[in-house]
């Protein structure tokens, strides 16, 4: 399955609503979409939130992401990933235009 990266930022609104069982719910959309959480941080810096999950496809991980905003407020920013490994090979196969 493809491995996204979801980059959390909280509202003003969604800082108030923290909670446990929230976080929950959280997890219960993603795995309702076919996510597998890989791991969830909560980060300082440009990002509040740093989730790394594997998505059956790009559909599902667009669905989570507006799933969560609704639920939690939080805006999250959703990037595919691809192993260093794969991107050498892809670059590599890049021929000069």
């Amino acid at each position: 399955m493809p491995i996204f990266l979801m980059f959390g930022k909280y509202s003003t609104e969604a800082t108030k609503q923290i909670s446990s069982d929230r976080t929950e719910k959280a997890r219960k959309v993603i795995q309702k979409n076919g996510g597998k959480i890989i791991s969830m941080y909560a980060v300082m810096g440009e990002h509040d939130l740093v989730f790394t999950i594997d998505f059956p496809d790009a559909d599902k991980a667009i669905a989570s992401s507006v799933a969560l905003h609704k639920l939690t407020g939080i805006h999250f920013t959703t990037s595919p990933v691809v192993d260093v490994e794969q991107f050498d090979k892809l670059v590599g196969d890049v021929k000069d235009l």
